[in-house]
């Protein structure tokens, strides 16, 4: 059985592509030292707590499982914080992502495929964005990103590395089956909040920005969903097993969603209404950001099956209102919340 080094493989994205890789007859070796992870999301092949940036273990791994393919995921990957602590995103994500990619190639590594983010072009020029747009990001996470894949393509060059930066717009929605959803400490993003406001886990959901120029005033984000980016992780992987170019890819559907369509949507699925409170925009948010996935489809073969709002938010909504009910009945029989 071929392994996979899979690094964040405890986290949203990553564990959804552990549970497809091992659909796909493949193991998926998991590296994560639990920061932001958690545990019990690793359900599909080995765990390793440990430092992406600790290079023994990380070549003492890829020995060990005789791996050649590396799935990264691993960094921090709030904006708003990054904006606040750009020292420690650099740190992160760059100097240990380096670390990373030098102990694994030196043990065998031949194919990555790193989870990188539209944040990288920054303000677009053009909308809908393609991958030849100029990048320009506007916060430090998108910068720490574009680093990464800087370096990908310096090591593709002068060494014997094939690769692929796949460019996340919204990654969004939960396991259809419920094994695994959305849960970052603390939550930042919006549809878990979205979720959260409606279950009255949190007061109000706080909309940043209503000055956009947008129909509605409110940001326009192309939201994908997170069956739909494992696919794409499994078909790039595949794609540089089979000699296939090195390249960076946007992963996003073509079409935008306000932040007020996608809570008029949640309103309707579940029920209830959503309480709000609008602020200010932050700092580093680009008004509109919607992919032109057409590279994905060509070079991957990828078009999105999952990613209509209504099916996002039908399974995260899903996700988060069951995990609600258990969590009100661990409380009702004395367990710990």
């Amino acid at each position: 059985m071929q392994c996979v080094l899979v690094t964040g493989g405890a986290g949203y994205i990553g564990s959804h592509t552990c549970k497809l890789l091992a659909q796909r007859g493949m193991q998926p070796v998991v590296l994560d030292n639990l920061v932001r992870g958690h545990r019990q999301a690793v359900r599909w092949g080995p765990f390793h707590q440990g430092d992406i940036a600790d290079a023994a273990l990380v070549q003492g791994l890829v020995r060990e499982y005789e791996i050649r393919s590396l799935i990264h995921f691993a960094a921090f990957a709030y904006v708003g914080e990054s904006m606040e602590q750009p020292q420690k995103y650099f740190e992160n994500n760059v100097v240990r992502g380096l670390s990373l990619l030098h102990a694994a190639m030196d043990a065998g590594v031949r194919q990555v495929v790193f989870s990188s983010t539209c944040a990288v072009y920054g303000i677009p020029e053009e909308v809908p964005i393609a991958e030849t747009q100029p990048t320009s990001p506007v916060n430090p996470y998108g910068e720490t990103k574009l680093w990464i894949e800087r370096a990908l393509h310096w090591l593709g060059s002068c060494r014997d590395l094939r690769w692929m930066a796949l460019r996340y717009f919204n990654a969004a929605g939960a396991d259809p089956e419920g094994e695994i959803g959305e849960d970052h400490r603390p939550e930042t993003h919006l549809i878990p909040r979205v979720m959260q406001a409606a279950l009255g886990q949190i007061p109000h959901l706080e909309i940043f920005g209503t000055d956009y120029p947008t129909p509605d005033g409110t940001a326009i984000r192309d939201y994908i969903h997170v069956n739909d980016l494992a696919e794409a992780h499994v078909r790039a992987l595949e794609h540089l097993q089979d000699g296939g170019e090195s390249m960076p890819v946007n992963l996003g559907t073509g079409e935008g969603s306000s932040v007020r369509e996608l809570i008029a949507t949640l309103e309707k699925i579940a029920g209830r209404p959503v309480p709000v409170l609008t602020a200010p925009r932050r700092a580093g948010d680009p008004p509109v950001l919607v992919a032109n996935p057409a590279r994905a489809r060509r070079i991957l073969g990828w078009t999105p099956q999952w990613s209509s709002l209504e099916q996002i938010l039908q399974t995260a909504w899903q996700w988060h209102a069951a995990r609600a009910v258990a969590g009100s009945s661990g409380r009702r029989h004395g367990e710990d919340s």
